[in-house]
């Protein structure tokens, strides 16, 4: 579980950065949040591979995740559009992470079945 809630952290970080990085654009102070917000997301991604979590895994989740976050709140903190392509983009997206995520599943079960059958 804490695998995930740190995962969590670097997705919120990240997301806080992308999103000050366009509000410094009127208020410069913020780049300040922008650069604390990339390396605590950095960080926290650290941590997740360091637990264990598969990379392609991590950096999927990671990354998708940061894109929808990132278009949904930017849609209602600065008025950009939202329209029926990006959410469609959207929906893509989550696709893909969810086979990802599936796919690493899939292959942890397939790699310890092989080490069973080789002991």
């Amino acid at each position: 579980m804490t695998v995930w809630l740190l995962l969590f952290g670097a997705i919120l970080s990240e997301v806080t950065a992308t999103l000050s990085l366009r509000g410094a654009l009127d208020r410069p102070a913020l780049y300040g949040v922008v650069v604390v917000g990339y390396a605590l997301s950095f960080a926290f991604l650290a941590l997740v591979l360091r637990r264990g979590m598969g990379l392609g895994v991590a950096y999927g989740i990671w990354a998708a995740s940061g894109v929808v976050l990132t278009a949904l709140l930017s849609a209602l903190l600065f008025g950009e559009a939202f329209t029926l392509m990006k959410a469609s983009g959207i929906v893509l997206i989550a696709a893909g992470v969810a086979v990802v995520e599936l796919g690493s599943h899939r292959a942890g079960r397939a790699t310890e079945a092989g080490a069973e059958v080789r002991a």
